[in-house]
């Protein structure tokens, strides 16, 4: 369904049990970001009224998410670290076309919003299927779904304001070059690290 090409290793759950305190708080910046991101992409588009409608309710959404993890790092006895780069986001981040035409910048923002949404939906499917914290288990799972509704909704604005721009193409190379870079991640204990 979501297409990447290279899954993530069962065994990066073996480090990410190794650091609780690290994946939570990597995962609550995750879900500020992504919050931010919708609201960014809203402020830039906001003559689309579909879309600021769906993206509101992604944004809602996302600072629900923020707030989900923050209850269940306070609930674990743990602290929320500080907000870090994500390496792996950044790369993703430079891959993106620059300038052209405001079609062309708002499909690239969606496609760079999709690609993030759809790793982010494969990690916490392997998190939710390997980790052997129970509770944790089933959090990315219920997380795993909203992921994967991100994902989609990011992809299908993209096809429909993606006029005169072959968006399937331009897709395939950003699998293509998600595919390439994330052979060096899934080392370390944050969600897309």
């Amino acid at each position: 369904m979501l297409g990447l090409k290279l899954a993530t290793d069962p065994r990066w759950v073996n480090i990410v049990e190794s650091n609780i305190e690290e994946i939570l708080s990597d995962h609550a910046w995750c879900e500020q970001k992504a919050a931010t991101n919708a609201i960014s992409i809203i402020t830039i588009n906001s003559e689309f009224q579909d879309l600021v409608t769906d993206l509101l309710a992604i944004a809602k959404e996302e600072l629900d998410h923020f707030e989900m993890v923050h209850d269940m790092i306070k609930k674990k006895g743990l602290i929320l670290a500080r907000e870090r780069k994500d390496e792996y986001v950044n790369e993703l981040y430079k891959f993106m076309e620059k300038g052209g035409s405001r079609t062309n910048s708002l499909v690239e923002r969606l496609l760079f919003s999709a690609m993030i949404e759809a790793r982010s939906c494969e990690r916490f499917k392997v998190l939710s299927q390997n980790i052997a914290d129970k509770e944790l288990a089933q959090f990315y799972h219920e997380l795993m779904i909203s992921e994967a509704g991100h994902y989609t909704t990011f992809l299908g604005y993209a096809k429909k304001y993606g006029v005169g721009i072959d968006v399937d193409k331009r897709w395939k190379e950003w699998i293509d070059f998600e595919n390439s870079i994330i052979v060096k991640y899934g080392k370390r204990e944050t969600v897309h690290g």
